[in-house]
């Protein structure tokens, strides 16, 4: 039989498209991959057998995948991201005196990063 192991990118992929997979499928993802429990534990507790929890698993994962591809939203968050850093490093190095600009940029840059 095969082994399947876990990707935990496919956890970050889950987070954001997660609503567009049937129930069954978000069930058996976040019981595998969120609850950590095993194929034959999903089993028992779906009522299908481990090869059906490893089907599943395998069909979410691909069609999760294939959103990103399509719509590219992790790696769009990723780039925000490094952006964001980026944007820190050179507001630390800036010799800005103004106290009140700084604090206001600062305040943006905690409401963007909530907002991810």
């Amino acid at each position: 039989m095969t082994k399947i192991g876990k990707d935990f990118a496919v956890t970050v992929l889950l987070d954001v498209y997660g609503m567009m997979l049937t129930d069954r499928q978000r069930e058996t993802m976040e019981l595998y991959y969120e609850e950590d429990l095993s194929l034959g534990e999903i089993a028992e507790h779906s009522g299908i057998t481990r090869q059906g929890v490893m089907n599943c698993l395998k069909k979410s994962e691909n069609h999760l995948k294939s959103l990103e591809l399509k719509l590219g939203l992790v790696r769009k968050l990723r780039e925000l991201e490094e952006d964001i850093a980026e944007l820190e490093k050179l507001l630390l190095s800036a010799e800005m005196t103004n106290e009140t600009v700084m604090a206001e940029i600062d305040d943006l840059l905690v409401l963007i990063k909530k907002k991810l």
